[in-house]
């Protein structure tokens, strides 16, 4: 019987929850894969607008995992400057076969050390952080594919990044199959959703409203350049 394609989700405080919960709903619909919720414990976790997610396993089990995901969120800062998550992450990296975030979950792997020499995406508030490492090729794009690392933009481009994901391992027809199966089929009803296509007075007063927070989480990444320099 052909060994299951196990999928780790790291969750952690206040991570956005549909960084995580759009990738497992995808993921868990992969034929002959395995999905585990994984934290530094399993105390049940609260995500940032205070849903709280019980994971399944925990730092210390040592479960062989063909692919790693990070979501993104407010506790990202704290994850930055986490040593044992960092150190977790390094780990996994050599032996997984990818290493993949979603929204501001790239800034972990950036601290990490495990995006360098790699193209990558992020939220995109969050651009402008990511550049600040120098040997990452960051691009504006919803879903970056290099090699064995996969990156996604902000929280709902979770979903177009685990439907990729399913088609590099198991083809289109299986990702379509999925994308049907939970009629991914979006309409929104504002061309709001990315600075691109947004009102550039909507931009620049979300851009003002989050200044401060933008501000601390960039020295924070200073702080890990300098570490891993």
């Amino acid at each position: 019987m052909q060994k299951p394609f196990n999928i780790g989700l790291l969750i952690f405080p206040d991570l956005t929850p549909l960084d995580f919960v759009g990738p497992y709903e995808v993921f868990s619909r992969m034929k002959n894969s395995k999905v585990y919720v994984i934290a530094e414990t399993k105390e049940p976790i609260p995500s940032e607008r205070g849903l709280f997610i019980l994971p399944d396993r925990n730092l210390d089990e040592n479960i062989d995992l063909d692919l790693v995901l990070v979501p993104g969120g407010l506790g990202v800062n704290r994850l930055m400057e986490n040593e044992r998550i960092l150190n977790w992450l390094r780990e996994k990296s050599k032996t997984s076969k990818y290493i993949c975030s979603v929204c501001t979950g790239s800034l972990v792997l950036a601290a990490a050390g495990l995006l360098n020499g790699y193209k990558a995406t992020t939220h995109w508030l969050s651009l402008d952080v990511l550049k600040l490492f120098p040997n990452i090729d960051v691009r504006e794009d919803r879903v970056v594919i290099d090699r064995d690392r996969i990156t996604g933009g902000g929280v709902t481009a979770g979903i177009d990044f685990a439907l990729q994901v399913v088609a590099e391992i198991q083809g289109e027809k299986a990702a379509e199959e999925i994308q049907l199966m939970i009629e991914y089929n979006p309409e929104p009803p504002f061309l709001s959703g990315h600075p691109k296509s947004a009102n550039p007075d909507l931009v620049s007063e979300t851009k003002t409203s989050r200044k401060k927070a933008q501000d601390l989480r960039k020295e924070i990444a200073i702080r890990s350049i300098e570490r891993l320099s």
